[in-house]
């Protein structure tokens, strides 16, 4: 397991999360919780069953993994207790809103889409962004046909907004979409 941390520490904060976000949330805690935590707690009981533990990897890893479970456990019951549900379905497709997924086309003619997320739900590889990424809050309250410049790595890229849901685009409610 890494100890690099990928994400900024959201622990505390309060944020804002979509239904189906909460929804992954609360999922991987009860899967913590009843099955991968009681299976450990029995790793870490029939590893300690075989004697000396000082020098039981079998027992060390079990005790290791199952700090790992609680961590996630208490960081999950803590950022579950302060997130913000959006689920408001916002007044129209053409606006970009927390939530949207927005298809965005460079000069080069690429098209890239973006979901509007918060902080705890950003995937690269399904092109979702934190409303707090300079994209993503560059983006906010824009509509469709709105051009924008983004400073890249690579330098300054326009892009055009060509088009604004609400929904996912694949037609689906949005689970994991």
């Amino acid at each position: 397991m890494s100890r690099r941390r990928t994400r900024p520490d959201t622990s505390g904060k309060p944020g804002y999360v979509t239904p189906e976000g909460y929804r992954r949330f609360e999922e991987e805690a009860d899967r913590l919780w009843n099955e991968d935590r009681p299976k450990m707690a029995k790793a870490v009981q029939v590893a300690a069953a075989e004697g000396d533990r000082s020098e039981n990897a079998e027992y060390q890893y079990s005790k290791q993994r199952l700090a790992a479970i609680d961590r996630r456990l208490r960081f999950l019951g803590q950022r579950l207790d302060v997130l913000t549900i959006v689920d408001q379905k916002p007044p129209d497709d053409g606006r970009v809103y927390f939530g949207s997924w927005v298809t965005l086309e460079d000069e080069d003619g690429a098209v890239q889409v973006y979901r509007i997320v918060g902080p705890d739900e950003i995937d690269a590889k399904k092109g979702w962004i934190s409303m707090d990424s300079p994209v993503g809050r560059s983006l906010l309250s824009r509509e469709v046909g709105d051009e924008l410049t983004i400073q890249r790595p690579r330098g300054e890229v326009t892009y055009e907004i060509v088009e604004v849901r609400n929904t996912p685009p694949d037609g689906s409610r949005g689970k994991d979409a």
